[in-house]
């Protein structure tokens, strides 16, 4: 079934009779070429362009629960490709561009909206490194705006530019940023796998890996063992419990990330704001309510909740940034799970075991990286090389010394 405006018209005026569900609900086949474990929207998309882009056809896709369960639906739906290193921006950029054409690339509505992020300056220091951020995105093709403070105090006069213990100066702004529906992202890349052929097979839990002389051979699940030629594990804060029934140990630690929504409000935000001085950021819904989230809490966990005084903590962020937000009620908040790598950068590599791929690390990173993660991993999966803007992305990069530090906080998980 393809999806167009007829379409919606004409069931709307036939009692929405013809509507039929987004994917199919198979049972596992004895083998497969290629299995990805881990139904988000990482394993769904490159799922998606396998069999799209590089005509995989005998693929599957195993959730240990429904579709849409994990951290696909947990995330303040971001998308933004601002990022400094040559081993990040490249690939961020590719996946801004991927994202710029999804809704047409796979016929669903993922509510791309590309109202721009400002990242705000507090310090002459701080927008010396944003403007050395700016020229980095320009040169690839990212785009980028340095913005003084009069340009700011027109596009968002409500934040508290002279009263708070850090006075806004400025701002960096990447105007084709913005937001995605997360639960959109996901239907439609599951909706677009399904259509060319891949079972996705939900209630699947992976309980081992069958390897036998250094090659894996297959999958033992909940619903039985599943043959493999090739292996691809993506399944975000879950990658060590899962790696380690492969016998591996990752260099990365699992933490909770907690985000937060208001009840709704009138068009406040035009797009999405970052505190400069704290780690806030905040975009509105299309519902109205205030997206927000902060820092991750300060333990590892496999839970997927939180813990007050980190509520206590994005709150103060926020505050401080615009105390207009002060008598908003707070709707509800959730915890996602993140797979916080030694370098705050992700790993997409094949491992030592023949036949096995890992897709993991994203840490704050993974769902505006979500079209261009998914590719990647597809590109490895079909050819064993790496996509040419993943090259930095090895697992051995930690050896080798050729690490990613975004924030130059070093190997510390937390600090990323």
């Amino acid at each position: 079934m393809k999806f167009s405006g007829f379409k919606v018209v004409k069931e709307a005026l036939t009692g929405h009779k013809g509507w039929t569900p987004l994917w199919r609900n198979p049972e596992p086949k004895p083998a497969y070429d290629i299995v990805i474990v881990g139904g988000g929207g990482h394993g769904l998309a490159a799922a998606y362009y396998l069999a799209k882009t590089f005509g995989k056809l005998n693929i599957a896709v195993l959730e240990k629960g429904w579709i849409g369960s994990g951290n696909a639906g947990r995330n303040t739906t971001i998308i933004r490709s601002n990022y400094l290193l040559p081993g990040n921006q490249p690939f961020y950029e590719f996946s801004m561009k991927l994202w710029e054409n999804l809704e047409q690339d796979t016929n669903f509505n993922s509510m791309v909206s590309q109202r721009g992020i400002i990242n705000l300056i507090h310090s002459d220091g701080q927008r010396d490194a944003y403007r050395r951020r700016g020229n980095a995105m320009m040169i690839s093709d990212a785009g980028a705006r340095l913005l003084s403070r009069e340009q700011l105090k027109d596009m968002v006069p409500f934040l508290n530019f002279d009263n708070a213990r850090f006075p806004i100066k400025g701002g960096l702004m990447q105007t084709r940023a913005g937001t995605a529906r997360h639960d959109g992202v996901v239907w439609g890349y599951a909706r677009g796998a399904d259509m060319r052929g891949v079972d996705i097979i939900q209630n699947c839990e992976v309980t081992g890996f069958k390897i036998e002389d250094g090659r894996v051979l297959g999958l033992e699940t909940s619903r039985g063992f599943i043959g493999a030629k090739k292996v691809g594990v993506s399944v975000a804060g879950s990658s060590s419990r899962v790696m380690a029934k492969a016998g591996m140990r990752l260099p990365i630690e699992s933490h909770v990330l907690q985000a937060f929504v208001t009840e709704g409000l009138k068009p406040t935000i035009p797009g999405v704001i970052t505190f400069g001085a704290g780690h806030f950021y905040v975009s509105q819904s299309d519902k109205g309510g205030l997206v927000f989230g902060g820092d991750i809490d300060g333990y590892n966990s496999y839970a997927q909740r939180g813990n007050l005084p980190v509520v206590e903590d994005v709150v103060e962020g926020g505050m401080a940034l615009m105390p207009m937000i002060g008598r908003a009620r707070l709707l509800r908040g959730w915890g996602g799970l993140l797979d916080m790598s030694m370098d705050g950068s992700p790993i997409i590599d094949k491992t030592h075991i023949d036949g096995l791929y890992l897709n993991a690390g994203w840490c704050y990173g993974g769902f505006k990286a979500t079209p261009a993660s998914g590719y990647a991993f597809a590109h490895l999966l079909a050819t064993d090389t790496p996509h040419e803007t993943a090259t930095a992305f090895r697992m051995d990069r930690f050896n080798r010394g050729y690490v990613i530090d975004e924030k130059g906080v070093g190997a510390q998980p937390n600090l990323h």
